[in-house]
């Protein structure tokens, strides 16, 4: 029996992105330990912004799970691969990383609009991020989606979240306008609890409001996985995110090593 139904399956096929209601709600605690531990010690890479008037801050840190156990113990075992698999239509699951998103309260930095395939090292036909909260996020402040994005064949310039470019002259196309006309486009996105998931496809254009509640933060785990066929990317004078400096692979590699293991192997499911 499988853990998704035919109809959020076909959602995600089409919008790129769907809601998967009470999935990890015995994860929770796990990773709110996993996160508190995080910001206790972030990696050096972790970036922390803070708007100009003070207020909350907005955590970003990754790559982190071969240190934090509570991050092992629900990446190899949860039901998080097997739903991955089954979003993605893929008989085998591979690790891309982790990545962990904190609004503190009256954070007013929002999240911009953008795409992850371009800010990563892989390619691949197969991808799925697993967005998962650690709080109450009402709808005003969750994750929006532009649905079906993911099926444009568009690679849009990654920029920082603070708004500034990943890479100046990548020679990408910027970002629309989307939130200037946002009847243009289908937006989509749910208010969701602890133990929920936002599932999207890597392609899919996303972005999230700043969290100007005066004492409620915002902590979310998101799971990067990939299915077969997966590849390295490596392109001369371009820096991703994460940057993975120390993988050896090159440009057309299967993606293999210890920084990207396989979860669920070709045969077993």
């Amino acid at each position: 029996m499988g853990r998704i139904d035919d109809k959020t399956r076909q959602e995600y096929r089409e919008k790129g992105a769907t809601v998967l209601r009470g999935v990890f709600r015995d994860w929770v605690e796990t990773l709110r330990a996993g996160v508190d531990a995080n910001m206790a010690a972030p990696d050096p890479t972790a970036r922390i912004y803070q708007d100009e008037n003070g207020g909350g801050r907005f955590f970003n840190d990754y790559c982190n799970w071969a240190r934090i156990p509570e991050y092992r113990d629900f990446i190899f075992n949860s039901p998080a691969a097997e739903i991955g698999a089954e979003l993605m239509d893929s008989d085998q699951v591979q690790l891309f990383h982790e990545h962990v998103l904190v609004k503190e309260a009256q954070t007013g930095i929002p999240t911009p609009w953008h795409h992850d395939a371009p800010y990563y090292c892989v390619d691949g036909p197969k991808t799925l991020s697993l967005w998962i909260p650690l709080d109450e996020v009402p709808r005003e402040t969750t994750l929006e989606f532009v649905a079906g994005s993911h099926l444009w064949g568009k690679s849009y310039r990654p920029q920082r979240f603070d708004g500034s470019a990943l890479n100046e002259d990548d020679g990408l196309e910027e970002i629309p306008d989307i939130d200037g006309h946002r009847d243009d486009y289908e937006i989509i996105g749910w208010a969701v609890s602890p133990g929920d998931a936002i599932a999207f496809d890597y392609r899919t254009l996303h972005g999230a409001p700043a969290n100007n509640a005066k004492t409620t933060q915002r902590r979310a785990f998101s799971l990067r996985l990939l299915g077969g066929g997966a590849t390295f990317i490596r392109r001369d004078g371009i820096v991703t995110s994460p940057p993975f400096n120390q993988v050896t692979l090159q440009n057309g590699d299967a993606l293999v090593g210890d920084e990207f293991p396989m979860l669920i192997e070709s045969g077993q499911r």
